[in-house]
């Protein structure tokens, strides 16, 4: 039976390696606990229930763990750009949906936060990055 456990361990790393998240690995780590203890006894439920214990308790142990190396909520080169001012460009208006803004050294597409139109020339404040586009009202 540990040849199963093993199988059953690879599948689940393989599966890791396609997934965006941290999970699917400790279930591959408690195949490999019920492989060791497939060693000790033939009984199919001590294994089973072996697995899984072993992935929840994993699971469950590691999460915070994990989640200081796979935090999402760190700011990004895109997000740096909230609160920094910037001057327009090209005319904000709602209407034609068109209108730039220049922030440091590059040029942004830009919308207006209250769907006011912006002229050309105007300070602004970035608000906040919605896709490709920076929402900004003026400073």
């Amino acid at each position: 039976m540990w040849k199963f456990w093993v199988i059953l361990s690879g599948l689940f790393l393989i599966l890791e390696s396609i997934t965006t998240g941290f999970l699917v690995f400790w279930f591959s780590i408690g195949s490999v606990f019920a492989m060791i203890v497939s060693f000790f006894t033939d009984n199919i439920i001590i294994q089973t229930t072996t697995f899984l214990i072993a992935s929840t308790i994993l699971i469950f142990t590691t999460r915070k763990f994990v989640n200081v190396f796979l935090k999402h909520d760190k700011p990004n080169n895109v997000n740096s750009f909230v609160g920094k001012t910037g001057k327009v460009t090209v005319d904000i208006n709602p209407l034609e949906n068109e209108g730039q803004v220049k922030i440091g050294s590059e040029i942004w597409s830009a919308i207006s936060e209250d769907d006011e139109k912006i002229e050309k020339g105007t300070e602004i404040i970035v608000t906040k990055i919605s896709g490709v586009k920076a929402v900004v009202r003026p400073k």
